[in-house]
């Protein structure tokens, strides 16, 4: 039994192994270990606490799928809600559909019993207006939700230094069944509706009990477009190593073209629970987890540089 996580899952992966030790399945395991990085306050990459979008709201994008049956639930541009991990596993357990956003979403999460909330903290409400202050005056600020044009704003206070994180999970269980989850709050002034990689199959997601699992973290607007997740597990499944197939999905991001190309970061597992992590920055890193462990360690990500492109 395992669990790996990108490194903020950290505060969750003790409680995402003790389901797996008690006999839990890897659903649970997952859906647990990202609750506690959702209702971390000091975490401004997901759940409560959130950094907004440029009209300064918190939407929350989430995914998870089951490598057993191939099933997937997820929802992007959710507001009010801080677990959509959760709602997200309703959507794949209870609705014909994979994925939901925006009010249908919340509409959703409504109807499975599900209770709203204020997602911004006071730390990211005041992230959000300082940020944005250096770029316009305060009039604009206090009138961005009248105003029609949103495009010119949201390029100028856009920076891949201060982008937005997310948080990955994946386990595998004692029956070998392998489930992966992400849950973000997206890019810091994202346009309204943006939605990444994580709540994309394909994409930021992706698990096969057959080969493995795969999870990313980065430009999403990237791992959509190369199908990174679903590569690496595509990779293994034609016969290459781990090593192998992560670095392989992470030169595909070199095939990009366009004018914003930044940081991608892998987590992944194969069928026999080995983990990996890959990222084209120096030093990143993950957390894993067996049972046979008493506590995570914290391991450094393969290094795979890919070509960085931001702005015309």
């Amino acid at each position: 039994m395992i669990v790996v996580a990108s490194k903020n899952g950290d505060v969750g992966i003790r409680q995402a192994m003790g389901i797996l030790k008690a006999g839990g399945s890897a659903i649970d395991a997952v859906e647990a270990g990202i609750h506690m990085v959702e209702e971390n306050p000091d975490d401004h990459s997901v759940g409560y606490g959130g950094l907004p979008n440029i009209l300064g709201e918190v939407e929350l994008d989430a995914s998870i799928m089951d490598g057993k049956e191939l099933t997937a639930g997820a929802v992007g541009a959710i507001k009010g809600y801080v677990h959509p991990i959760s709602i997200a596993r309703k959507v794949m357990e209870q609705l014909p559909h994979v994925f939901l956003v925006g009010e249908g979403a919340e509409r959703f999460a409504a109807e499975m019993g599900f209770h709203k909330v204020n997602l911004l903290s006071e730390y990211s409400a005041m992230t959000w207006k300082n940020r944005l202050l250096e770029f316009m005056p305060d009039d604009v600020l206090r009138s961005l939700k009248s105003q029609i044009k949103l495009r010119a704003w949201v390029i100028q206070t856009m920076n891949p230094e201060k982008v937005n994180g997310t948080v990955n999970f994946i386990a595998q269980d004692s029956q070998g069944n392998i489930c992966t989850g992400v849950s973000t709050s997206g890019w810091f002034a994202k346009y309204p509706g943006r939605l990444g990689d994580s709540p994309v199959i394909g994409a930021g997601n992706y698990a096969d009990n057959r080969y493995g699992a795969a999870a990313c973290t980065g430009m999403g607007e990237m791992a959509i477009r190369a199908s990174t997740a679903r590569s690496v597990v595509l990779y293994l499944k034609m016969g290459l190593s781990l090593e192998e197939a992560g670095r392989q999905a992470m030169q595909d991001l070199n095939d990009l073209g366009g004018h914003y190309l930044d940081d991608m970061n892998i987590i992944a597992v194969d069928s026999e629970g080995t983990p990996a992590g890959f990222s084209n920055a120096e030093g990143s890193s993950y957390v894993y987890m067996t049972d046979v462990m008493n506590n995570p360690v914290e391991v450094k990500r393969t290094h795979v540089p890919t070509r960085l492109v931001w702005g015309s």
